[in-house]
């Protein structure tokens, strides 16, 4: 019971420092706040709890007081929920409404414009926005709704990411941010970002980083501000390939915005991002994972976009990495194999060689006894058995040399090998090389992929089955999870669209895979043009 308290009071005093301390943080800090998550939404949920208590025993008709039970409602949620967030949002805007007061309209309209941009709807926010009127409203109100309108032109023109429309939007930006930073006050936390955020823009990337550091190694600044200072702070040194500054900026930014239950963040995505380019896929797929949870309980529309453009390529090499060990098996199997009938071979000729040894050496023995008068021929026979025994021993000497290489190769098998060569059970020994069933471990290999794939998109099968009649839809054993059919558009489901590379992850010929498509599609009630692109809309968990 006492443990998460523990924990996260061993992760507040490392962390109180914050930039001042000098020890890195690891990724194994952050996967113990990871785990440490739910204590910490825990008690964003007992605030939450109170907030609403409050608002439920206040008097509906005092619309002041009705005001102010919805404002900090509004912020428990802004980057915690979505949904809950607007909901909120609204009432303001209702009671706002109903008090007829301009500036609390006002900032009403900023907070429904805000969740928008969160959740990447910019239409919406573009229009929420346009309602606004900024005249007369008070200084931090105007300063609020020109940041809020420069952020606006950064994401979309983020979002938009061309040669064209970007600096336009990046030009719209950087004026309304001039006109926040004339209102904020100088020194202030907006003040200081913002004009950091700028400077980002403009492409003053040594200006931008003076004022996020100055920034960050401030003491009072909240999680979610230190988040967000370091988040944006890393995006400069990814962009000078300075990749471990930027790996420890988003840890720390990571780490800050668990602590402060902020599901709207980008911090974690962009460290997988990193992660899987250094080729540390397995971190790479457990952030991504944390990051597909935060956008779904946000509801983060264009995060949601960005993740799903880099799971397939995270799982591909995950499968891609398993697919190599399992060649590797194999390759050491038939190794294994190929040296297994050497050493049966060899014993047969050794064991043969005894044999007529024995034979000549009874045959010697016997002229011996019978001959005495051909001393000449018996000490020629004599002479020739010696040679004979020379070679046994020479030929079992070298058998036993090599034996002793094969067997350190193959340790696995010498304890069957030594009794069955000892007791000659040569039909247990070819039963024993015949148990590698090579066969067996791909269909495993198969299976393995449709378990992780299934994992993935739980709901593919039903998706694939909709594009066809009834008669024609897929109908699947007992014992499969999926079939020939449905692991070919799975692949293609996972971004492997070349039939060379499906093919030989099949071990069909190419010619087979497009027999299997066009036969699939012409089945389809969609048109064939179509049926990929229906594939790739069936969406994943």
């Amino acid at each position: 019971m006492y443990q998460p308290l523990l924990f996260g009071l061993l992760l507040t005093l490392s962390l109180t420092a914050r930039c001042q301390n000098n020890a890195p943080l690891t990724l194994a800090h952050l996967n113990r706040a990871i785990e440490a998550a739910p204590q910490y939404d825990a008690g964003k949920e007992r605030n939450i709890a109170l907030r609403k208590h409050e608002l439920f025993t206040s008097d509906p008709g005092d619309l002041e007081l009705l005001f102010r039970r919805y404002q900090p409602l509004y912020e428990e949620y802004k980057v915690f929920n979505y949904d809950s967030a607007f909901h909120y949002s609204r009432k303001l805007l209702e009671t706002a409404l109903r008090l007829n007061d301009p500036s609390r309209i006002v900032y009403a309209r900023l907070k429904t414009g805000f969740c928008l941009l969160s959740s990447g709807m910019f239409k919406e926010t573009l229009d929420s926005l346009n309602e606004i009127n900024i005249k007369g409203a008070p200084d931090t109100l105007a300063a609020e709704y020109y940041a809020l309108m420069g952020r606006y032109y950064y994401d979309l023109g983020d979002f938009d990411n061309d040669a064209y429309n970007t600096p336009v939007y990046i030009a719209k930006g950087n004026c309304y941010m001039d006109s926040a930073l004339q209102l904020y006050t100088p020194g202030s936390f907006f003040s200081t970002y913002y004009k950091g955020l700028k400077e980002i823009k403009a492409g003053h990337r040594p200006e931008a980083m003076t004022a996020l550091w100055q920034l960050l190694n401030r003491t009072d600044l909240t999680d979610h501000q230190l988040a967000i200072t370091a988040s944006t702070l890393s995006d400069i040194y990814i962009y000078n390939g300075r990749t471990d500054t930027a790996i420890q900026l988003l840890i720390r930014a990571a780490i800050a915005d668990i602590r402060s239950s902020t599901k709207e963040t980008a911090a974690i995505f962009n460290l997988a991002q990193l992660l899987y380019k250094q080729g540390d896929v397995k971190n790479a797929s457990s952030y991504i994972e944390a990051a597909i949870r935060d956008a779904s309980f946000y509801g983060a529309r264009q995060r949601k976009v960005q993740v799903s453009a880099i799971l397939p390529l995270i799982e591909g090499e995950k499968i891609s990495r398993v697919e190599a060990q399992k060649r590797t098996l194999i390759t050491y199997s038939v190794i294994t194999t190929l040296l297994l009938l050497v050493v049966i071979t060899l014993a047969v000729i050794i064991f043969r060689q005894v044999a007529r040894l024995k034979i000549a050496q009874k045959k010697i023995t016997e002229a011996h006894e019978k001959v005495q008068a051909v001393n000449s021929r018996l000490i020629e026979a004599n002479n020739k058995l010696s040679e004979a025994n020379k070679i046994k021993e020479e030929y079992i000497g070298y058998f036993f040399n090599a034996d002793s290489e094969f067997f350190a190769k193959i340790e696995k098998f010498k304890k069957s090998l030594e009794q069955k060569i000892a007791y000659r059970k040569w039909d247990d020994l070819i039963t024993l090389v015949n148990n590698t069933n090579l066969k067996k471990e791909k269909e495993e290999l198969l299976q393995n992929f449709d378990k992780i794939f299934l994992k993935l998109f739980p709901d593919f099968i039903q998706g694939f089955n909709v594009l066809f009649k009834e008669e024609d839809r897929v109908q699947l054993k007992d014992h499969e999870f999926l079939n020939t059919d449905l692991r070919i558009f799975a692949l293609i489901r996972m971004g492997i669209h070349d039939n060379e590379k499906i093919a030989r992850i099949l071990e069909y010929s190419v010619n087979t895979i497009n027999t299997y498509k066009t036969r699939i599609k012409n089945k389809s009630i969609v048109p064939n043009e179509e049926f990929e692109q229906r594939i790739m809309e069936i969406k994943t968990l």
